[in-house]
């Protein structure tokens, strides 16, 4: 599969991109270059078409998105899956201050991440800490801290579960009684045997 990502642009932007991908001869246009540039962080950057310089930022998309081609416009082929977005923004435009797209990339995916997902666990950081250093000492090969009081707590909620558990009901025992049958002198007959003698 490849790698692919989503490139989103100011409108007047879009149009100096469309008109050079157009182009036959790149050379006659005012833009003759495309560029982008990240800094350290990896999230911030800078889009550079021809002479002018955009600020960009990399974000995260809320959902991950399939991307498709065709070659005889009857079959699609999934080419990649596309989770991050290169927003580009105007010079004086504000940075955003988050890392994910709050929105995905259609109108119904507005504010997805609060109305159409599960609410994040809220864990306590301490706790979070505390369970990996006891792993990791499990995994070392040593014991957890805390792993007594836990264990003498999990017995006393046995004893009190199994205290209030009634014992299991014993089936009663049928007695062997004969069946009594009632025309035990006949043979069986079936519904195919019985005949309409109205006829």
């Amino acid at each position: 599969m490849e790698e692919q990502f989503i490139l989103r642009v100011p409108p007047n932007v879009a149009e100096r991109i469309e008109r050079l991908l157009n182009e036959n001869n790149a050379s006659s246009s005012e833009d003759k270059s495309l560029d982008l540039q990240f800094g350290e962080d990896g999230r911030s950057g800078t889009f550079v078409i021809g002479d002018e310089h955009f600020p960009a930022s990399l974000l995260d998309l809320p959902a991950v998105v399939e991307s498709y081609k065709t070659y005889d416009d009857n079959s699609l082929v999934k080419t990649a899956d596309i989770g991050q977005m290169i927003m580009v923004r105007e010079s004086g435009d504000a940075a955003p201050d988050v890392i994910e797209c709050r929105h995905g990339l259609t109108p119904p995916m507005r504010d997805a991440r609060k109305r159409r997902f599960r609410r994040e666990p809220d864990l306590n950081p301490e706790l979070v800490s505390r369970v990996e250093k006891d792993l990791l000492k499990i995994i070392a090969g040593g014991t957890a801290e805390n792993l007594d009081v836990e264990v003498a707590e999990q017995e006393g909620e046995e004893n009190a579960r199994s205290a209030n558990k009634k014992p299991a009901a014993t089936p009663a025992s049928k007695h062997d009684v004969p069946e009594t049958h009632t025309n035990a002198g006949d043979a069986d007959r079936s519904d195919s045997d019985e005949s309409d003698e109205s006829v």
